[in-house]
């Protein structure tokens, strides 16, 4: 009987603070400073505002495809709200 290990998967490499910093949406920075203000862990955080945790970390980083409603979730546990802006066509006159 011979046991085959499993290959193990690659981790996507760690992002670094510049690398964060360049990302950064002005949503992503105010819920990771709140939070920080407030003493929470990302897990902790996740928990209290009932989003998941994977979600929260790629908000925090500032991916720009998330689910809006779970977005004013997160901000709506900080006294905060996103709406979306109406799109307006330029004229030239």
């Amino acid at each position: 009987m011979s046991l085959k290990s499993t290959p193990k998967t690659k981790r996507a490499p760690r992002r670094n603070l510049k690398e964060i910093e360049k990302s950064n949406t002005p949503t992503a920075k105010f819920v990771r400073e709140k939070r920080k203000f407030l003493g929470y862990t990302q897990y902790e955080f996740s928990f209290r505002t009932g989003v998941g945790l994977r979600f929260l970390k790629e908000l925090e980083l500032g991916k720009q495809s998330l689910r809006m409603d779970k977005v004013n979730q997160v901000l709506n546990y900080l006294g905060a709200r996103l709406e979306p802006t109406p799109y307006r066509e330029e004229v030239e006159l």
